[in-house]
């Protein structure tokens, strides 16, 4: 999931979050369960379309998002044409496509609230055990808020890249990268521990 709640209103707001969590991962199970790349791109297709129903911005929004597959889209692509395997490589690309953009559907018409109550439901025969779910409800929620966030602190780093150097941006931005998500991680946890933490 690499998104937040859409300000756009969709019907797909007002769903319980537990039923859309439901019918992702049946989704999710069944574009793995079918092979053809004519199947896959009509899934594909119908994600597109659940995109476009609620209106241009809310697509313009979801693509936006998207967007940042495209460098895994193109190593996948190319590794495959080199083994001599494109067809299977063309249909992981739009597999993967289909996957996280239902996945980013879900999280832009949930509230993050709404999923940590369907994780607090699923985990609480765990708290039996003595496992601390609190735990797990914040990982999910710290992943869910902050993928965007790195994302787009990549994409910010990468344009300084371009405007202070002639050379391509290669394998030197992930040590500034790794540096950004540390601090930020940091901060959030000082920022528990500032709050009581866990």
């Amino acid at each position: 999931m690499i998104s937040l709640t859409s300000p756009v209103e969709t019907r797909a707001h007002g769903w319980p979050a537990g039923a859309k969590l439901a019918g992702l991962c049946l989704a999710t199970v069944m574009l793995f369960a079918v092979e053809g790349l004519v199947w896959h791109l009509g899934f594909l297709g119908a994600a597109l379309c659940m995109y476009a129903l609620p209106g241009w911005s809310f697509f313009q929004g979801g693509m936006r998002r998207l967007r940042v597959l495209w460098p895994f889209a193109v190593i996948i692509l190319l590794w495959h044409y080199f083994t001599n395997d494109f067809a299977n490589g063309a249909v992981i690309v739009v597999r993967m496509i289909t996957a996280v953009g239902l996945a980013n559907l879900v999280t832009m018409t949930t509230k993050l609230s709404d999923m940590i109550e369907v994780v607090r439901w699923l985990s609480a025969p765990l708290r039996r055990f003595g496992v601390q779910t609190r735990s797990i409800e914040l990982a999910i929620a710290l992943v869910v808020r902050f993928t965007p966030v790195l994302a787009q602190k990549g994409q910010t780093l990468a344009l300084a890249w371009k405007a202070r150097a002639a050379r391509r941006l290669g394998w030197r931005v992930i040590t500034p990268f790794a540096i950004l998500a540390i601090d930020d991680a940091e901060h959030v946890a000082e920022a528990l521990r500032a709050r009581g933490g866990l």
